[in-house]
């Protein structure tokens, strides 16, 4: 295994170039993870909205019921009834809803009439539609009890309907809020894994071609002892090493910043669609790395792929916010797929087939990039050993 051994004495001498990159992606997962903000918890509770409560139907009992069932749903404030001051109260937002209840509504409801309550709200607010509603649902429970049973006594038909109205379902809502904040932070650390990845793998194997592909050294190579076939297997068995080898340091961070969370079934995920993504990294460096034939331009094309594929992937700016064209663009790019990928993984509150299936297919598209890469890779080692020839 000379080959091998040298391959790595090759990246042992550039390791200091490569170890930029490590600390750079170090630094930048650092500053993220201690300037995250998780998302605000968006669940359901219910507010008391403050109110006023005008009654000119005296010594009924429903409207009594009625002003007090309100009371366990919002903050009766008491102001006398004066236009100006009940505008005020509004316009100041002391209260959000004014109702007053005309002389003879009581009998009106139970007979069938059309008097109606006088309501005063803040206009297009939901306040207003949700005390609307529970009036609705107070004075509806009131016909029903009366259209159905008729002649009940208030004492009793007030009786009934609050224990109707005190009728809970309990209702539990799972909140996914820590898991997504800490999904978002996961797939912002292995965006930034693309930069390093391609940076690392681009610069090692470039500067390992590099020798190799020496004119000097290749024709003494090939008078050595060792076939031509071993050689290349060598090689590429060095690639792949050198390949696994990063791919595990760069992720060694996240199982230390998320812990157990990379052993769930998304950071499981994650850990596979940057397996993938390494594989596609590997082949374009493998592919430049046949390309470039000196250092000094080795440093400029890793800087010119990189930052190029990284900016308009997806990788520093999120994808929402980049234009149909650079994505058009970028969609001819493993970044650009593996970024969607990791996007995609995030966002899932269910891992499930059907959720899965893009992911799998973003998976698929890397391989295929990886596949056609290596192709044109094989093309250009084929023409240039024609060319020496």
């Amino acid at each position: 295994m000379q080959v091998y051994k040298v391959y790595f004495k090759a990246i042992y001498k550039n390791m200091t170039q490569i170890a930029i990159y490590f600390i750079v992606f170090l630094v930048l997962v650092v500053v993220l993870a201690n300037t995250y903000t998780s998302p605000t918890d968006t669940n359901y509770t219910e507010t008391k909205v403050n109110i006023v409560f005008i009654n000119y139907d005296k010594d009924s009992k429903i409207v009594e019921g009625l002003k007090n069932y309100l009371s366990q749903k919002a903050n009766i404030v008491n102001i006398e009834d004066n236009t100006q001051k009940l505008q005020d109260a509004l316009f100041f937002r002391e209260v959000e809803y004014i109702v007053k209840v005309p002389d003879g509504f009581t009998k009106g409801l139970l007979n069938g009439g059309s008097i109606r309550l006088d309501k005063t709200s803040l206009p297009s607010s939901t306040s207003s539609v949700y005390m609307d509603s529970i009036i609705n649902k107070y004075l509806n429970t009131v016909k029903m009890y009366d259209s159905n049973i008729g002649n009940l006594p208030e004492e009793e038909l007030i009786r009934s309907i609050n224990k109707d109205l005190d009728q809970k379902t309990d209702v539990k809502l799972n909140s996914y809020a820590n898991e997504a904040s800490e999904s978002e932070k996961c797939s912002y650390y292995f965006n930034y894994l693309a930069y390093s990845m391609l940076s690392i793998l681009i610069l090692g194997i470039c500067a390992v071609m590099i020798v190799f592909n020496n004119t000097d050294l290749k024709k003494r190579n090939l008078c050595s002892p060792i076939k031509l076939r071993t050689m290349y297997f060598q090689l590429i068995l060095g690639n792949l090493s050198f390949a696994i080898i990063t791919w595990f340091l760069l992720i060694i961070a996240s199982f230390i910043m998320y812990g157990s969370y990379m052993f769930t079934a998304k950071g499981m995920l994650f850990l596979l669609n940057s397996l993938i993504f390494t594989i596609a990294a590997l082949s374009i460096a493998y592919l430049t790395g046949n390309v470039v034939k000196s250092k000094k331009v080795m440093s400029a094309v890793a800087n010119v792929v990189v930052l190029g594929t990284c900016f308009i992937s997806g990788v520093f700016v999120p994808q929402a916010l980049l234009g149909k064209t650079v994505i058009t663009i970028a969609s001819f790019t493993p970044n650009y797929w593996y970024v969607k990928s990791n996007n995609t993984i995030a966002s899932m509150v269910n891992v499930n087939m059907e959720n899965l299936t893009p992911v799998f297919i973003n998976m698929l598209i890397m391989i295929g990039f990886a596949l056609a890469v290596l192709a044109i890779t094989l093309l250009v080692i084929k023409q240039k050993r024609v060319s020496d020839s």
